[in-house]
């Protein structure tokens, strides 16, 4: 066992102690300082050693045995777990499908994934912030400067990211742009190079549709690599080596996993080992309802092969149209003049309203409120879709999110089929295998945000009776 003497001191200026502990840990996992299968000092001589609060490290070490660092069973010593990098091989994948447009789903109706509840949006807070800066902003602030963001907001991005999702890194790699199609689209002009058509770029399979068509029109060739309960399988990729991969590694799109530690680590070794980047789209994970957020895989990429995605669609509103990416220090100039060519950018009242509204507390504020909101709809609506639905579909955990992954018991089910009939009478729910690129499994994508607790029950018979009138008559 490591001795508590030999832990460095906590930097108590700087706060968030908690994490101070947790980030100390997890480096000496990962650099093999602590091996696996090593016991860990107790929580009780941890506190002592660095003059915490007992909770403290105690919260410290959930998040590590959360994450699957540490392991302890009822009785026993908490100690490193043991994890290795799994060795790279595997089939080969069908070519893609043929898939239908985005466009032909519909929009607008009940259990649409993916949209955010704007109705509780603190509309008075942000008139004061928005309507403060309109007033203040200084001729210079007005020019064509900082085109890659507002130091501001990307000082108060960074202050979130790095306390909630651990990401590493400084205000100057944080590039703000409207939306996350826009960073995607940012990156794959940087990494994708048009003499070079065909450029591979692997997918995290099924996967975020809109991600798969943005850099198809960037000129990528597509590999699908399969995402199981631990979320993408590397060593299943096949062809030649891609120079992007693109994952939703914190709560995966859209089965909701989490993309289990080894899984992460040969992941990052393999982008190292291959000069690939790796394209981390954190879209949702600020909600969680059973425990804190994963850490972001960002974090503990000490290659810089990881650029982080973020978005306040999802977390505050979709109409401000406001996104970041951190970039690898390495990709920085040219991120910055493909930013300056493209052009999208975000207007700078919106950006410095948005660093006040965060340095405020009032974001975090809206997250707390928003994630009590969204756990109480999720409970309910797996609940609903369970009682009535189950014999005919395996309903997710629904962890965390804003949407909930169902699947078909019967894997020859036409989810496609099964999604318009029931789109036809007010839903907006998305057939799963729309979102794959290789060999599909049947099930239905259904959005939690706006669906009242009241309403879940009703909503859920209702889907139950179209699926047996629809399955019945197939």
């Amino acid at each position: 066992m490591v001795a508590v003497a030999q832990w460095p001191a906590l930097d108590r200026s700087s706060g968030d102690l908690e994490g101070q502990v947790y980030r100390l840990m997890r480096e000496r996992i990962l650099q093999g300082q602590l091996p696996a299968g090593q016991r860990v000092p107790s929580t009780r001589s941890m506190a002592v050693s660095f003059g915490v609060a007992r909770s403290t490290v105690v919260n410290a070490y959930d998040r590590l045995k959360a994450e699957g660092y540490l392991h302890s069973t009822s009785g026993a010593a908490t100690r490193v777990a043991a994890f290795q990098t799994p060795p790279l091989s595997g089939q080969a994948a069908p070519p893609p499908p043929k898939l239908p447009r985005v466009t032909e789903f519909k929009k607008g109706g009940l259990f649409e994934p993916g949209v955010p509840d704007v109705s509780t949006f603190p509309h008075a807070a942000w008139a004061r912030c928005l309507g403060a800066r309109g007033r203040s902003l200084r001729v210079h602030d007005l020019g064509y400067s900082d085109l890659g963001g507002v130091r501001e907001l990307r000082e108060a991005i960074l202050d979130h990211i790095s306390s909630t999702r651990g990401v590493v890194a400084r205000p100057e790699q944080i590039v703000i742009v409207p939306s996350t199609g826009a960073a995607i689209g940012l990156l794959a002009s940087v990494l994708l190079q048009p003499d070079h058509p065909g450029d591979i770029v692997w997918m995290e399979d099924p996967g975020y549709a809109s991600a798969q068509a943005i850099l198809r029109m960037a000129g990528a060739s597509l590999v699908p690599v399969p995402c199981d309960a631990e979320g993408i399988d590397i060593a299943r990729g096949t062809g030649p080596s891609p120079r992007l991969i693109y994952v939703t590694p914190s709560h995966q799109y859209p089965t909701g996993v989490t993309m289990s530690l080894p899984r992460r680590l040969a992941l990052l070794e393999f982008a190292r080992a291959n000069g690939a980047i790796v394209l981390e789209d954190d879209y949702d994970s600020e909600f969680q309802y059973a425990s804190r957020p994963i850490a972001a895989l960002q974090g503990i990429d000490h290659g810089e092969v990881v650029a982080y995605i973020g978005t306040f669609s999802k977390t505050l509103a979709p109409g401000l149209r406001v996104a970041y990416a951190v970039i690898p220090s390495r990709l920085l100039l040219a991120t910055e003049a493909a930013q300056r060519l493209r052009g999208a950018v975000v207007s700078v009242h919106i950006q410095a309203a948005l660093a006040d509204f965060m340095r405020e507390g009032r974001f975090r504020a809206h997250l707390r409120h928003m994630n009590a909101i969204y756990a109480e709809r999720m409970a309910a609506t797996v609940s609903a879709l369970d009682r009535h639905c189950g014999n005919r579909l395996k309903i997710g955990v629904g962890g965390g999110g804003l949407q909930l992954a169902s699947w078909f018991w019967n894997i020859a089910t036409d989810d496609l089929a099964a999604a318009r009939v029931i789109n036809s009478n007010g839903f907006a729910v998305r057939p799963i295998s729309a979102l794959y690129l290789g060999p599909a499994r049947p099930g239905l994508l259904l959005g939690i945000a706006r669906m009242e607790v009241q309403a879940a029950d009703a909503a859920a018979a209702r889907i139950a009776r179209l699926l047996e009138a629809t399955l019945v008559s197939a």
